[in-house]
């Protein structure tokens, strides 16, 4: 009873302090409670589409960036360094569609995006079209600490990656044999653009950390045979990620165009405060409550007919996902002990 009194002052002085955004003492709790989730994209990832030897190797990549981010949450890290240590990860990892392993635009390169949100304070950074750096993710969080802006592009990015002493690679290190035998396939018009993205493979994390504070990260390759500068959901701040420490923090994955048009990641955190303003009295939302939401907004993301997912975490410790595809690459731990990992549509 008093953990949930605490919480409830902490949360009254939030939503009536709408100045100060979720000061990391506002939240504190003493139990140190933290949560994390992550994804490694949404598609038609079904038993008959994936082999063994791929499902073993993504649930081992996906168990190991888990254990990176709640490595860091264990020791008191903050939330913002748990979603960049399992970002990175995944970037590294071929298995994803961000950094090695992203796949290639219609000009056979490769454009990548990514972005980051703290919660505490709505700083953010992102990236879009980068060539160079070999994790977009700490190039997000570089423009969201070092820079006046939130978002940079193309050859800018780029400068500004080499000004900040980002390491940098060569054209060459994101190619992988399986992306560019996707491209030349399309490329050759034996497949559809839809035929090869049967999954979306765009890497996020989002968590709530011992003192309250809320983040989250998405980095992503984009769609194979992009053309035009084509810009997704997973570096814009509101579509495809977002973090407030009155709400929930977001990351999503999956058609771009859709989660932009419905601004996905600030529509579920904005009903999430909404619902909360509205029962007053009360410590937060429960599971049920939470998952309703994230479940109706993607539910009107179907109807528009978008794909893909989310992931989300709250400020009450919860940490889960919603999704309209057959499958979606995805983990989750809490400080209770609760952890999994997951692939298809049918498990936990």
């Amino acid at each position: 009873m008093i953990r949930f009194l605490m919480r409830l002052t902490g949360l009254a002085v939030l939503l009536c302090a709408p100045a100060s955004i979720a000061h990391a003492e506002d939240v504190q709790t003493k139990d140190a409670r933290w949560s994390i989730a992550i994804h490694g994209g949404a598609g038609t990832i079904e038993r008959g589409v994936i082999t063994p030897e791929q499902d073993g190797e993504i649930r081992a990549a996906l168990s190991t960036a888990l254990e990176a981010g709640s490595k860091v949450l264990k020791a008191g890290g903050t939330a913002t360094d748990a979603i960049v240590a399992v970002i990175t990860f995944l970037e590294d990892n071929p298995n994803f569609n961000a950094g090695k392993g992203a796949v290639f635009t219609w000009d056979k390169t490769n454009e990548l995006d990514s972005s980051i949100m703290d919660g505490s304070d709505l700083s953010a950074g992102a990236v879009a079209g980068v060539t160079a750096t070999k994790n977009p993710i700490l190039l997000a969080r570089a423009v969201k600490d070092n820079s006046p802006h939130v978002m940079l592009s193309g050859k800018g990015a780029d400068a500004f990656s080499r000004e900040q002493g980002l390491e940098q690679v060569e054209p060459d290190y994101y190619a992988t044999p399986y992306r560019l035998k996707q491209i030349e396939d399309m490329l050759a018009e034996k497949v559809s653009a839809k035929d090869v993205d049967y999954k979306f493979g765009t890497v996020g994390a989002v968590a709530m950390d011992s003192k309250g504070n809320m983040a989250a990260g998405t980095s992503t390759g984009g769609m194979t045979g992009k053309r035009w500068g084509r810009i997704g959901d997973s570096p814009v701040i509101g579509a495809g990620t977002y973090a407030d420490n009155r709400s929930c923090a977001i990351s999503a994955t999956g058609s771009g165009e859709y989660f932009i048009r419905l601004a996905v990641a600030h529509e579920i955190c904005t009903r999430i405060k909404m619902r909360v303003s509205d029962r007053e009295g009360e410590a937060g939302l429960s599971q049920t409550d939470v998952q309703k939401i994230a479940d109706d907004v993607i539910a009107e993301l179907g109807e528009l007919g978008g794909t893909g997912g989310i992931i989300y975490a709250t400020p009450w410790g919860q940490a889960g996902y919603s999704f309209n595809t057959p499958g979606m690459y995805r983990g989750r731990a809490t400080s209770d002990g609760a952890q999994s990992v997951s692939i298809y549509g049918d498990e936990g």
